[in-house]
């Protein structure tokens, strides 16, 4: 091997090493300033004492969010098309700000699921959510992370290893970060790492620009420029009027891995600051480095999906740069995981474990326990993904069967008063199996032919109505529609 090869390895190397222990010693530092109490309370580990400012609430919602799923899977489609799921984000966020935080804060959550309780007067329903919440992390968002980071990582150093090696690193990191820090540490580490990463990122577009003289158009099909897509793209442009919407919603406003930092502010103005600060990253900066690279890839290299953005990277920065990407992004990849990971130990310790176990007299040393294993049961499912066309068309599609019918027991919730938990609990389930049957090909005949974000709207509806009729026929209560009168201090009463 060339004597100048060797060297440009060991530069990228070295620079990750050096910038993964910066950012980890930085982080260190500031979590230590900011004394956290440790006192073993719920509070203190999984909402950072409430102690977040608007600065860490951005930073920390923007890295959860943003991590190799969007950057390698978003790319990997090689069009800009795909664009529009961080576009639509941006309202997502707004819901959030405005109509969530101030519900969330009103009743004192410390999980999601918690307002889901207060509404309906039951734990049952909190239990069936924060149920599906747990398998959905488990299963498809934790090990998806890491098999995305793996990915690129093997994409960038090259082949040799394995993404099996690469995931099992960041899974490990990233379950050190949980159980030693919290979500303190979790959200400061977002902030500073993101700030690279975001840099970088867009630095990344400027240079793939620059690679083919700024013109993308030349030689690439117009699919893959078109921002309105047609009826066999990834996203349908009517979609954008149906199911996008209802999708952001729960993902921004409902979905405890992105609530849980904002609910870790001091107060609802400190919160919905740093959610808009996070959803003008999200409609300003995120768009363009999640997909432009990947057409330019597709100038460079032709149709090499998931694998684009790393060689791309690999081809367009200097070899001490690629190391200092690589290490933002395995920051990135860390604090998703690490986020997600304490979202889980959250909803495993205040919706079971206190519940159907026993009090939990220190947290931080359930969360230890629970995060070594589910860390190791993600490792183990890191290659499932490995079979997968595209990672974010597999991830949007598998969160259909939590995502509609979970957002069906809030919106019911919500919207109605006198409707019981298990009339709820009736809609969650009938959406599931619904969505799970037209998922996994209970369709033999091409009898359903709605694109599966147009079906979404569908399972939703079906929900919310299901759950009203169960409540009027079988427990023989007539629900009330309040509107979004629950907004008011004075309903708040289930």
């Amino acid at each position: 091997m060339p004597a100048n090869l060797l060297t440009d390895g060991f530069m990228q190397i070295a620079i990750f090493v050096a910038l993964t222990v910066l950012v980890a010693l930085t982080t260190w530092w500031k979590v230590r300033r900011s004394r956290p109490s440790h006192d073993g309370s719920g509070k203190d580990v999984f909402l950072a004492g409430g102690g977040l400012s608007w600065l860490f609430v951005a930073g920390s919602i923007t890295l959860t969010n943003l991590s190799t799923d969007q950057l390698v899977g978003m790319n990997g489609n090689q069009m800009l098309l795909l664009a529009w799921w961080e576009i639509a984000g941006f309202f997502g966020l707004l819901i959030l700000a405005y109509v969530f935080i101030p519900l969330y804060y009103r009743y004192r959550c410390t999980t999601v699921t918690e307002l889901l309780e207060r509404r309906y007067g039951s734990t049952s329903i909190r239990t069936l959510i924060s149920g599906l919440f747990l398998f959905g992390n488990v299963m498809i968002y934790l090990p998806a992370s890491i098999y995305s980071g793996g990915l690129f990582m093997q994409s960038l150093f090259g082949g040799k290893v394995p993404i099996l090696v690469f995931a099992t690193v960041l899974a490990i990191i990233g379950a050190a970060y949980t159980m030693l820090g919290g979500l303190r540490a979790v959200a400061v580490m977002d902030t500073f790492s993101g700030i690279g990463v975001l840099g970088l990122a867009l630095l990344i577009v400027v240079l793939a620009l620059a690679a083919v003289d700024f013109d993308i158009v030349s030689g690439v099909p117009v699919e893959r420029l078109s921002m309105i897509g047609g009826d066999d793209s990834p996203i349908p442009w009517h979609t954008l009027l149906t199911g996008m919407v209802f999708i952001q919603i729960f993902y921004w406003s409902t979905n405890q891995n992105i609530t849980q930092k904002a609910m870790a502010a001091p107060s609802v103005e400190e919160a919905r600051k740093g959610v808009l600060v996070a959803a003008i990253i999200r409609i300003l900066i995120v768009p363009p480095i999640v997909v432009i690279p990947g057409v330019v890839a597709y100038k460079l290299f032709g149709d090499i999906g998931d694998a684009a953005y790393g060689r791309l990277v690999a081809e367009v920065l200097p070899g001490w740069l690629a190391g200092a990407f690589a290490a933002m992004v395995a920051a990135a990849v860390i604090t998703t995981f690490s986020a997600v990971l304490n979202s889980t130990v959250a909803l495993y310790s205040v919706d079971f474990h206190d519940k159907f176990i026993g009090n939990v007299d220190n947290h931080w040393r359930l969360a230890a326990m629970v995060s070594v294993i589910v860390t190791v049961i993600a490792i183990f499912l890191v290659p499932v993904f490995q079979n997968a066309d595209s990672i974010i068309n597999l991830l949007q599609q598998l969160n259909g069967l939590f995502s509609m019918p979970i957002l069906s027991a809030f919106v019911v919730g919500l919207l109605f008063r006198n409707v019981g938990a298990s009339a709820a609990i009736f809609g969650v389930l009938w959406g599931f199996i619904i969505y799970a049957l037209y998922t996994f090909d209970w369709n033999p005949d091409g009898i359903i032919t709605l694109h599966y974000i147009h079906f979404m709207v569908f399972v939703l509806a079906s929900s919310v109505i299901a759950a009203l009729v169960f409540n009027r026929l079988a427990l023989s209560r007539r629900a009330e529609y309040i509107g979004l009168t629950v907004l008011r201090r004075e309903t708040q009463t289930p």
